[in-house]
């Protein structure tokens, strides 16, 4: 079976990287060990080997379609949910008491980039069944629980959250969906929604849609949203399920990520749909967040799983292909020698080592997130404060940065295919066709990036952006101690200088009230935070690789380690100058996009 991701830099980056371990000592995951953790994980691989890699091209060569009122979808899923369910795989981070196995958020987030690296199709319909029960759990009376969380957990009953509507899109306080009361926590749903990622499918017998609907005479915008859950099927008081006028009336025909259902959803058509208050009226958006925020890590673990598959895709058809021959120190090629293998010419390994760069700097960005939300949950005061912080200031870019860059880095995996890379026979064009939808999904680049700079950039007084420096400063100063490593560390430095620099400029334009210019090049911005956040991933990475050198009792390999220092140092090379022209763009004067510009289209 051909390679589609690294159990070892996994690990590394768990353990050594981010010392998992210590969430382990925490009461609420004293339950667990690392062995048992470790275990957990190679369980995640064999049945990824098993159910999930064999059936990633198949998925995308048979897509779900629609046809006689009914979502045909592959039938792996039955499979694939009854044993998610019959092995605690959909409830791994819930709470004991919900029916989960309260394993760290961190460990299940690294099971999930084992899952997204065999097949992108399959972990979306897990994950939105996992997310949906989460928020019934977390909001939900006691009652809603008992109906719904114990049916998802096993597998039987799927989940979505729909929120997009054809007249809103991403703005959710233009949505229009209604509920009108009947009884105590029971309201009639009428309305549509659409791109529903798994809102309808074979694998499971009933899905519970966690909608966004405005109740009858609810404030205006998004002050006026509640939360409700419609199943396709409400379970009657004998167990049995009745028809619940919520249905899906069309599929999506994507560009990628073909074998993951994606419907237009039509409410009450017969004006006998039925849903189920969560929580209290008008503060869906508040609780929808909580998935939509777990959901943007996600997206951003299944970008960089896809482009982690794609990357060990092109590096074994590197390691085959001879093509060429090396040039000489003549300049010239010596013709009597056969082709040489195109991974010693240095234009692929230049794409190769930007494909590594991008995958595990990334894997490292969402794996630190994942441990600032464990640490989150079972932190206390100040502490638990500062890490909630941490968390917001990062998710943007934990979504992004792997959307938009894992892109790059599966096109540079294509081209080294070359012609290849663009057939149908070889995989490349399917991770490129698969990632395209990650900058999109769970919103767009431009409004993470007005978040970033807009929201968590300013909140409480800038305090997240100030943790973040001094965490990355930390890591220049534990660099430093290494003199192989001062000067990376001193180019670190100078790229948070520049960062500093654009805030400067940025900042005086949102104190004077003119967020057109301080929000314009919300983008670029989102770009140099990134490179400078995975630059800092990277010198971390390098200076635990370069301890366990210096320290001779070496888990792996010499070689492994040295492939990390290796990688930071071409991150650096190619990859951080942008933070310092990024900055010149955003320092500049001229203003070329502001909607009174005098310009011709």
């Amino acid at each position: 079976m051909s390679q589609y991701m690294c159990m070892d830099t996994l690990r590394f980056l768990l353990w050594d990287v981010h010392q998992a371990e210590d969430l382990l000592k925490k009461e609420r995951y004293a339950s667990f060990d690392k062995e048992s953790m470790e275990l957990l994980l190679e369980s995640a691989k064999t049945w990824a080997d098993q159910d999930f890699y064999p059936y990633y091209r198949e998925m995308d060569e048979k897509p779900v379609y629609y046809k006689d009122g009914k979502v045909h979808s592959h039938p792996i899923l039955k499979k694939i949910f009854k044993e998610a369910g019959e092995n605690g795989w959909l409830g791994l981070y819930f709470d004991e008491k919900d029916g989960g196995m309260q394993v760290p958020y961190t460990i299940s987030n690294a099971v999930n980039h084992i899952f997204e690296s065999a097949n992108n199709h399959i972990p979306g319909y897990l994950g939105l069944t996992s997310g949906a029960a989460h928020l019934i759990a977390s909001f939900g009376h006691q009652a809603l629980k008992d109906r719904f969380i114990p049916h998802m957990l096993s597998g039987e009953w799927g989940g979505t959250m729909a929120l997009t509507e054809p007249q809103s899109g991403s703005s959710l306080a233009d949505i229009v969906t209604s509920a009108a009361p009947v009884s105590n926590g029971v309201y009639k749903i009428k309305g549509q929604k659409i791109f529903i990622s798994g809102g309808d499918h074979e694998g499971v017998e009933n899905i519970v849609h966690l909608t966004l609907a405005r109740i009858e005479g609810a404030p205006a915008g998004t002050k006026g949203i509640s939360l409700f859950v419609v199943p396709k099927y409400r379970p009657e008081e004998d167990g049995t399920l009745q028809y619940n006028d919520v249905r899906a009336v069309a599929d999506f025909q994507k560009m990628g990520q073909r074998g993951y259902s994606t419907v237009h959803l039509v409410y009450g058509e017969e004006n006998a749909c039925y849903g189920y208050l969560v929580g209290e009226p008008n503060m869906g958006l508040k609780y929808m967040f909580q998935m939509m925020n777990g959901a943007r890590i996600d997206v951003g673990m299944t970008a960089i799983s896809t482009a982690t598959a794609a990357y060990y895709a092109s590096l074994q058809y590197a390691r085959e292909r001879p093509q060429g021959r090396k040039i000489l120190n003549t300049g010239k090629k010596d013709l009597s020698e056969g082709q040489t293998l195109i991974i010693n010419h240095p234009d692929v390994r230049r794409m190769l080592l930007l494909q590594k760069a991008i995958c595990e700097g990334a894997l490292s960005l969402l794996i630190e997130a994942s441990v600032y939300s464990d640490l989150s949950h079972t932190s206390e005061g100040e502490e638990k404060a500062d890490y909630h912080d941490l968390l917001e200031l990062l998710t943007p870019i934990a979504k992004t940065y792997p959307a938009e860059m894992g892109r790059v880095a599966i096109n540079n995996g294509l081209q080294v295919l070359g012609g290849y890379g663009y057939c149908m026979d070889f995989p490349l064009q399917q991770y490129l066709r698969d990632i395209r939808i990650m900058a999109i999904y769970e919103g767009t680049t431009g409004i993470q990036s007005l978040d970033l700079l807009g929201r968590k950039v300013t909140m409480n007084n800038g305090k997240a952006l100030r943790l973040l420096t001094g965490r990355i400063m930390s890591v220049i100063e534990s660099a430093s101690g290494h003199d192989s490593l001062k000067v990376y560390g001193e180019q670190l430095g100078k790229a948070v200088a520049s960062i500093q620099k654009s805030l400067e400029y940025l900042i005086p334009y949102a104190m004077q009230g003119d967020y057109e210019n301080f929000l314009a090049d919300a983008t670029v911005f989102m770009e140099q935070a990134s490179n400078a956040v995975v630059a800092a991933q990277w010198l971390r990475i390098a200076t635990v690789a370069q301890e366990a050198l210096e320290a001779g009792s070496r888990q792996y390999s010499r070689e492994f380690y040295e492939s990390k220092i290796h990688t930071m140092k071409f991150y650096f090379k190619y990859e951080l100058p942008k933070v310092h022209a990024a900055a010149q763009t955003i320092c500049s004067h001229d203003k070329l996009t502001l909607p009174d510009t005098e310009v011709l289209f």
